[in-house]
């Protein structure tokens, strides 16, 4: 018998030190911004005004239908306790009760408005663009990112996954380069099927479709790395298609473009090179 109970006090000591270990390394992780982490059970830290947005509505909500919720099974239990046929064994005739059904109407009706206000103005936040201090143009193709900078220069190139490089499935071999600070207007359309433009840390999701362009927006408000992926299923290498974005200062951005130019001129050259070689056969 003291046998089991020490074999069974190790096994308990074991699951806290490798709960604590796990605690730790989930709270180590939660530090990262920018990426999914670990243990993480909320959504990622917001980098923008609109993703600030998201996240206070988030938890409003979550607040809001965990009280209901709490609500609700309160009213059942009293139902449960107070009127069952041991408790209650000459039961209540009553149909009507005007106070309650006036309440049952009234109450939901507030609880929607309450909803609905903040509802619509974080729409009216992610719909209605800024002006602009850059344009981003993101071509979908399977399975990559073609970037353009239309405000800066003749130059664009591709972003392929990097598999050689941390995080996994996320970095890539040319980044998204944008100033701290400033709005970014991200306009996405497609080559060949549709895709998705998704950034969670910025709140950002729009879908990049072929022969249309649909535009969105961002004002990264911290620098560093940010990652997102397509978000619509595009094909068998649908989740190999990462977005990443490195928001740095003004300065900075202001060098990369001037070395942008001078690495991605010959891609463009060659693009409109070989797309002039086709039309004159």
């Amino acid at each position: 018998m003291r046998m089991l109970r020490g074999q069974f006090g190790r096994r308990l000591l074991g699951l806290a030190v490798v709960g604590a270990g796990l605690a730790v390394s989930g709270a180590a992780f939660a530090q990262v911004t920018g990426q999914p982490a670990p243990w993480e059970y909320k959504l990622q830290e917001a980098a923008t005004p609109v993703m600030e947005n998201i996240t206070w509505f988030h938890n409003f909500l979550l607040w809001l239908i965990t009280g209901i919720t709490l609500f609700v099974l309160a009213l059942l239990v009293i139902v449960v306790v107070k009127f069952n046929s041991k408790a209650n064994p000459v039961p209540s005739k009553t149909t009507h009760n005007t106070l309650i059904e006036v309440a049952w109407t009234i109450i939901p009706v507030l609880i929607l408005v309450a909803v609905a206000v903040p509802s619509f103005r974080l729409l009216f936040l992610q719909l209605d663009i800024p002006k602009a201090d850059l344009t981003i143009k993101a071509t979908g193709k399977q399975w990559f990112w073609t970037y353009s900078y239309p405000d800066n220069g003749p130059f664009e190139f591709d972003s392929l996954m990097a598999a050689d490089k941390m995080p996994r499935l996320l970095a890539v071999d040319n980044e998204v380069v944008v100033p701290v600070n400033k709005v970014v207007r991200v306009q996405t359309t497609a080559a060949d099927v549709i895709h998705s433009f998704a950034v969670p840390s910025f709140g950002i999701k729009i879908d990049a479709i072929p022969g249309r362009l649909n535009e969105t927006w961002f004002k990264a408000t911290k620098t560093g790395m940010f990652y997102g992926q397509c978000s619509e299923l595009c094909g068998k290498d649908h989740a190999y298609m990462p977005i990443a974005i490195r928001v740095v200062t003004e300065q900075e951005f202001a060098t990369w473009v001037e070395q942008a130019k001078k690495k991605f001129a010959s891609n463009r050259s060659s693009t409109f090179a070989s797309a002039g070689t086709v039309q004159a056969q």
